[in-house]
């Protein structure tokens, strides 16, 4: 059986599928576990680096876009479809994406965004060691986390923290205990709850009220789909909200430590170029980390939040409005 799929694949990457112009129609089957900005931007990345060379949408290429909302089982579906189909390619948009599609097939190409952990989620061995069939980009960067707690604890002066995450996502999982660490070493206390679904999300939030001094959401699906329920408690309440990425940051948080994703998924796209030109197999790829980051505020969320924004802030990072 497992050669007889291995079989089909191959049939499907060499398929006489064509597009109007003649030329081969690649397939490439998108995977994304929920829809919020960050991903969202990712695929527009990734896209865009594509039709930059030569991979055009509607010309040789066709996405085939599949949406989790948010259901590790819908994700484990669209997986087992895409290799059912034998597209060419699988763009994995976040970690539970990523491994859902690894688990489906050892065959056909993966390159993944939106990872945190690539290593811990048992995606890659090492960063220079991605698998056979399997590489892409992490939007971890070593002082993300670090910089944005400093910013808590040494300008907000928070004593308790506040942090809301998915602990059945294993890249949350692994950024609460970076977090925990990190707070530890500050003297700072942390007040986890964990959600299994984007709909606890808001009575998690209210939960930490009276409890906290800041509420920081980790890079977490799950949480991040329903963000605008934690601005809106954060608003309401008067209590800073920090973000783990940019895109969060424009919503309605006071400041965040990142880089763009439209960025990152650029250059996924251009991984996935080399691998559908035959240039180069995903195990020739090594895993990409962020290369452009700083720490961003948002002067209005503050001001909404009851938060006086310091003219040293500058020193530190950027305001929205400067980018």
């Amino acid at each position: 059986m497992t050669m007889l799929l291995g079989m089909l694949v191959l049939s499907g990457c060499g398929s006489d599928k064509s597009s109007g112009n003649g030329d081969k129609e690649y397939v490439i089957g998108v995977t994304q576990i929920v829809e919020h900005p960050s991903l969202d931007a990712a695929f527009e990345g990734f896209k865009k680096a594509l039709a930059d060379n030569g991979f055009k949408e509607g010309e040789n290429v066709k996405f085939d876009v599949q949406i989790a909302q948010g259901d590790p089982t819908n994700s484990q579906t669209i997986a087992k479809n895409f290799v059912g189909d034998s597209v060419d390619l699988i763009f994995a948009n976040s970690t539970p994406s990523a491994q859902h599609a690894l688990n489906a097939t050892k065959d056909i190409p993966i390159v993944f965004t939106s990872v945190t952990d690539p290593v811990g989620a048992e995606l890659v061995k090492s960063f220079d060691e991605p698998g056979e069939n399997i590489t892409g980009t992490t939007d971890t960067h070593p002082e993300a986390i670090s910089k944005t707690i400093s910013f808590i604890t040494d300008e907000m002066k928070a004593k308790t923290i506040g942090i809301i995450y998915n602990s059945g996502e294993q890249n949350a999982v692994v950024q609460a205990a970076e977090i925990n660490k990190l707070a530890k070493e500050k003297g700072v206390k942390i007040v986890e709850v964990s959600v299994s679904t984007s709909a606890d999300v808001k009575q998690a939030a209210e939960s930490l009220t009276g409890r906290v001094d800041a509420i920081y959401i980790p890079k977490d699906n799950t949480v991040v789909s329903a963000l605008e329920s934690v601005i809106g408690v954060a608003n309401e309440k008067d209590i800073p909200l920090f973000v783990g990425e940019l895109d969060s940051l424009k919503k309605g948080a006071i400041a965040a430590s990142g880089f763009s994703y439209e960025d990152l998924g650029y250059e996924t796209g251009l991984m996935a170029v080399k691998i559908l030109k035959g240039e180069k197999k995903p195990s020739e790829l090594p895993v990409q980390a962020p290369q452009n980051f700083e720490l961003m505020f948002n002067q209005a969320a503050a001001e909404e939040q009851g938060v006086e924004v310091q003219d040293s802030w500058s020193e530190l990072g950027k305001f929205l409005e400067d980018k």
